[in-house]
């Protein structure tokens, strides 16, 4: 009998837990919107050039959104493309990452709003990752996408729209970036307008609400 009693407990325990870590497990996934912006520290060969010229540790970032059940990143490479977002965050250094979101996103980000954000992202599906930082459709970078999608699909306008020329390309690891990709520093376009991922994330429009390694999901 006490053994019949004990196996019940242990069993109403197991259940008890099952449930606690499957309610832990959803609370953890609603922490995550479509419309949230998500950057890392990429591990490409541009990343040290990126990081010392925007004074940044965060040299990528995407723009996260659910679909079916699942979130997935959608993001300017080569090409342009989205990724199941436990494999964006397992791309970046040390799988760390940050999720920023509009501080009115519940009045902002609504079905209507994320429908349009979701058919101005389809217009680049495909395209070239842009090696020069452009500000054509042409081709496209990580922040360019970003920026444009609010922009083009709200009317909202994250991050401060600098001019190449702004940044410090005077380290080594941007100096060889722009003989690879402009054939040296007296053919860099001084004047295009760019877009960093430390100018998106620093836009006051924006607040964190993830900041954690996976283990901390």
């Amino acid at each position: 009998m006490q053994s019949k009693i004990l196996t019940a407990i242990l069993s109403v325990l197991i259940l008890a837990g099952a449930g606690y870590i499957a309610y832990e497990s959803r609370k953890k996934k609603s922490l995550f919107k479509s419309g949230d912006i998500i950057f890392q520290t990429s591990l490409t060969s541009q990343n040290k050039a990126i990081q010392f010229a925007t004074k940044s540790k965060y040299s990528h970032c995407g723009i996260i959104y659910k679909k079916d059940g699942v979130f997935y990143v959608y993001e300017a490479v080569q090409p342009v493309k989205s990724a199941p977002l436990d494999q964006w965050i397992a791309r970046g250094e040390n799988g760390y990452y940050v999720v920023r979101r509009l501080k009115d996103a519940d009045k902002i980000l609504t079905p209507e709003a994320q429908a349009k954000m979701e058919a101005e992202g389809k217009k680049f599906i495909g395209k070239d990752y842009d090696l020069t930082f452009e500000w054509s459709d042409d081709k496209i970078y990580c922040s360019e996408l970003i920026w444009k999608v609010y922009d083009r699909a709200l009317g909202v306008q994250i991050g401060e729209l600098q001019k190449l020329g702004d940044f410090d390309l005077s380290f080594p690891q941007a100096q060889t970036l722009l003989e690879a990709r402009y054939g040296g520093i007296n053919n860099v376009p001084f004047d295009e307008t760019v877009i960093s991922p430390i100018s998106i994330f620093n836009s006051g429009l924006l607040e964190t609400v993830k900041d954690a390694y996976p283990s901390e999901q």
